[in-house]
Formats: C-alpha cells, sequence, structure tokens
C-alpha cells in the first residue's frame, strides 16, 4: 500500500498553479460536501436511536477507514470536516427550502465546473482520471496543509 506522502506529493504534482489551489481549496470541500448531500438523501429502512441510518454514513464509515489506514492523525481531521457534513444536510433538509439532493447537485455540478477550470488553467488532468483514489486524497491533501499550519504530523 503506498504511503500518505506517496499519495500527497503525487496529487500536488498536478496542482502547482496558484489559481488551480485556490480553486481547490473551494471547489474540493463542496464536490466532497455535495456527495455526502445526495447520499444523506438516499434513506435506509434502518434506525439507530429514532434517526434514519442514510447511505452517506455507510459511505463515510468506508472512507474513514481508508483515511484510518493511510494516515494515523489525518483521519481525525477528514472525520470531523465529514461530521459537520453531516450535521450541514441534516439542517438543509430539515429546512425544507430545497430539496437537498437538488441542492447538492447544483453544488456538485458548479463544483466540477471550476475544478475543471482549474485543471485547464494548469495545464494537467485531474489526477482521478489517473486513479480514482486521487478522489480521496484531495481532501486529505487539503487537510494536510491544515495540520501542517497547526503543527500536527501526518
Amino acid at each position: 500500500m503506498r504511503s500518505i506522502q506517496d499519495w500527497l506529493k503525487e496529487y500536488g504534482d498536478s496542482h502547482q498553479n496558484d489559481t488551480n489551489k485556490n480553486i481547490h481549496w473551494i471547489c474540493v470541500p463542496v464536490i466532497f460536501f455535495s456527495i455526502i448531500g445526495m447520499l444523506f438523501s438516499i434513506k435506509l429502512p434502518l434506525a439507530l436511536g429514532g434517526v434514519t441510518l442514510n447511505v452517506a454514513v455507510i459511505g463515510l464509515v468506508f472512507a474513514i477507514i481508508y483515511y484510518v489506514r493511510l494516515s494515523r492523525t489525518l483521519w481525525v481531521g477528514l472525520l470531523l470536516f465529514s461530521s459537520l457534513c453531516l450535521i450541514a444536510c441534516h439542517f438543509i433538509e430539515l429546512s425544507r427550502i430545497i430539496p437537498l439532493w437538488i441542492f447538492c447537485l447544483i453544488l456538485f455540478l458548479l463544483a466540477w465546473v471550476g475544478q475543471f477550470y482549474g485543471h485547464h488553467v494548469e495545464g494537467k488532468k485531474p489526477s482521478f482520471l489517473k486513479d480514482l483514489q486521487f478522489l480521496l486524497i484531495g481532501p486529505a491533501w487539503l487537510m494536510s496543509f491544515i495540520y501542517r499550519k497547526l503543527g500536527i504530523s501526518i
């Protein structure tokens, strides 16, 4: 299994341009959130403590296990961010202003337009076209910068 350092280095190789990096700081979290939101909208016929389970929770369990295998510390930040996404999804759903899945689909599409624009500026293809695991590495790459700023090793 490749180390987290290997993944982050390879991901970073196609993210050198400042414009592309700045776009990623917005679009990667939005894509992550929007995927969680669309999966959150798929309810399962199970309830725990009166709360209906959804596909997002199941998917995030597997994503966090993946992150735990990559880094002894980075997974904690990603778990916290994932939890915030779940809470936001819950409140958006409760608001009933717009169906959560529609809101998240719009965000998802707009964020991918931004991502592809950033890679156009960069002049390099998105990493996930080489390996789909890079879809999970993008959030970890951003979190690694936050960890570095806080002096936390990954």
